[in-house]
This record gives structure tokens, C-alpha cells and sequence, in this order.
């Protein structure tokens, strides 16, 4: 059985590609799942461009709260499908994080969780997945990730949330990401992060991701352009370590992406891309620079993976229960 899927702030794709599937890293495949993207949203163009030309399936480009205000009025060609099982989303991070300005809910974009839970409120999925970054967790000593889990629960979903290391599940980079789940309450327990959280692969070192791009010349693979900036003070003015794995690819760099361990050059945009686990035949467009926010931006694709089956795992087995359940219950 597929279960549909309504992504929001979809960015470039990753973490659709991770829940959908059926893509090759590094020499390994990862299997399908059981997830089936049926609409998609972003408000970046240019992320917009690369996912379609990426996907088999549409992505809708515009601002969300815009999309919602003109379904509501009938106005819009690009209705949100109602029946969807899974709704997804990335939900901007920047205001949430100790790199950035740190302006929460006291900025446009750090509100933008309240038009998912516009959507989830009318969709009324089966579960949600929400994704961010770790100052989530701090920011106002603590009160937003609250306010988010009141918001969610307020709707009908049961809440659990969970900081996660990439690095854990097969990823040559160190990123901690909150991942949020909802289960709806008549119908799902609450999700139990016990399985991800002791998901502990061994580490993949930054060299067996991108030792074999190193001296390619510039242009002969996808995206292997890099920012030309010298080096200055400030972030991504050091250069990686070989033996580990990366440090967490930033959007918001500013040409300041982090120089290769042989300090000649910074990483291009497929390093980075490799970094973050995308296959090598997912292409970003138009430009490095936009490749490079793009990528920083994109949740990678083989944590979203192992994040799907565990999920994947767990609405089947609880909708199982619930149908032998109500079949007991009739008498089949």
C-alpha cells in the first residue's frame, strides 16, 4: 500500500527523495518506500527548477499563506488536495538557528509552522513530519518548541520530537536536525523515537564521500564549481577534516563555503551535495550559488530514508492492529 504524500517547503527535494526512494548513493541503493508524493509547494524558484527537473511529479512555486488565502476563496488553480495520508515539512529554519538572527516567532518566516498546521488541520493526515534545527529547541528558553507541540496537539495529533544526528544513519556530515512527528490521535499511538535515536552506523569520513572528485577539473561533473572567495574570518574559513565527517552544509554562507581538506580551493557544489548525500545524477539549478543554498537548505536524502521506513513500519503496524481490532469488533 502507497500512502500520499503533501510536501511543504519542499526546497529541492531531499527529503521527498528520502521518503519516495529508489535512488543510488556512493554504490548503495536505497530501496522505494511506501510513500507517493501527490503535491509539493516551495516559494524559490530556483529550487522550484531543480525539483522539476529532478521528480516525475509537479511541484506547485509560490508562497504558501498565498496559496492557502486563494483555495479558501476559489480562487486558485493549484488546489491542496484534501485526502492525503502524510504531510511533510521542512518549515524555514533560518530564524530558529544559533547561526542565524535568532528571531523566532517574532519574524514572517518563523510563523510559517502555522500554515502547516492550517493544512494538516484540513487534510487531516495520518501523520506529519516536520523538520528543523537544533536552536528550535532554545529559543526562547524552551517556549517555542512548546508552543508548536500545544499547536499540533490543539488539532487532534499526538507530538513527540527528537534531535537527530545525521552522521548516525549513513551521512558524511554532522548535522543535528529536530524532527517533529504527529500521529493523529483516533487513529494512531504517539510515535516512539526509541529505533531512530539508537540508529548508530559507523561514520562515514568526509574522504570515502568526495575523495574521488578532489583533482577532477572544474565543470567535468554536475555542480563541481566552487566559490572562488578568499579565505576571511568567520564561518566556512576552515577546512574539513578528511578522517570525519563534515561539518553541517550552511545556506546561508555567503561564498563561504568550507574549504576542501587540501586547503587549494572550497568545496563545489557536488561535494557539498555528496555531503548531504544527494545521488550524483540529481542536478541543481541555475547557478553555484544557488546550488550551494540549495543544498544547504535540502534535508539529506538517506536520513529522510531511514526516517520514512521506520515510519513506514510503524503506520502499518498500528493500522493493522486498529483494522484486526474493529474486524474482532463486528465479528469477521
Amino acid at each position: 500500500m502507497n500512502y500520499k504524500v503533501l510536501s511543504l517547503f519542499s526546497g529541492c527535494g531531499g527529503l521527498d527523495l528520502g521518503f519516495q526512494g529508489g535512488f543510488r548513493f556512493l554504490n548503495k541503493d536505497f530501496s522505494e518506500n511506501i510513500f507517493q508524493i501527490v503535491w509539493a509547494n516551495d516559494i524559490n524558484h530556483n529550487a522550484c527548477h531543480t525539483y522539476r527537473r529532478y521528480f516525475n511529479h509537479p511541484i506547485i512555486c509560490g508562497d504558501i499563506r498565498e496559496i492557502l488565502v486563494n483555495n479558501r476563496k476559489g480562487l486558485s488553480n493549484n488546489l491542496i488536495p484534501l485526502e492525503v495520508d502524510v504531510v511533510l515539512g521542512g518549515f524555514p529554519c533560518q530564524d530558529f538557528s544559533h547561526s542565524g538572527k535568532r528571531k523566532g516567532f517574532n519574524s514572517k518566516r518563523g510563523t510559517l509552522y502555522q500554515a502547516m498546521s492550517d493544512i494538516i488541520l484540513q487534510t487531516k493526515p495520518k501523520f506529519f513530519l516536520a523538520e528543523n534545527v537544533k536552536g528550535l529547541l532554545t529559543i526562547n528558553n524552551g517556549k517555542a518548541i512548546e508552543q508548536i507541540v500545544q499547536d499540533f496537539e490543539a488539532i487532534g495529533y499526538h507530538v513527540s520530537y527528537k534531535l537527530l544526528l545525521t552522521a548516525n544513519f549513513g551521512v558524511p556530515q554532522k548535522r543535528e536536525r529536530v524532527i517533529i512527528i504527529g500521529t493523529r490521535k483516533n487513529l494512531l499511538p504517539k510515535f516512539d523515537f526509541t529505533k531512530l535515536s539508537s540508529q548508530n552506523t559507523d561514520w562515514m569520513p568526509a574522504q570515502q564521500a568526495i575523495e574521488d572528485l578532489e583533482n577532477k577539473h572544474e565543470g567535468s561533473v554536475n555542480n563541481h564549481f566552487w566559490s572562488k572567495a578568499k579565505k576571511n574570518k568567520g564561518q566556512g574559513n576552515n577546512a574539513i577534516a578528511k578522517e570525519c565527517p563534515a561539518p553541517t552544509m550552511r545556506a546561508e554562507h555567503h561564498g563561504n563555503i568550507e574549504f576542501h581538506w587540501n586547503e587549494k580551493r572550497r568545496l563545489s557544489a557536488r561535494e557539498a551535495a555528496r555531503i548531504q548525500s544527494f545521488p550524483d545524477d540529481f542536478v541543481f539549478y541555475p547557478s553555484t550559488s544557488s546550488a550551494y543554498r540549495q543544498i544547504g537548505n535540502a534535508v539529506p536524502p538517506v536520513f529522510a530514508w531511514h526516517l520514512a521506513k521506520e515510519i513506514g513500519i510503524f503506520i502499518n503496524q498500528n493500522l493493522k492492529k486498529e483494522r484486526d481490532c474493529k474486524q474482532q469488533a463486528i465479528g469477521v
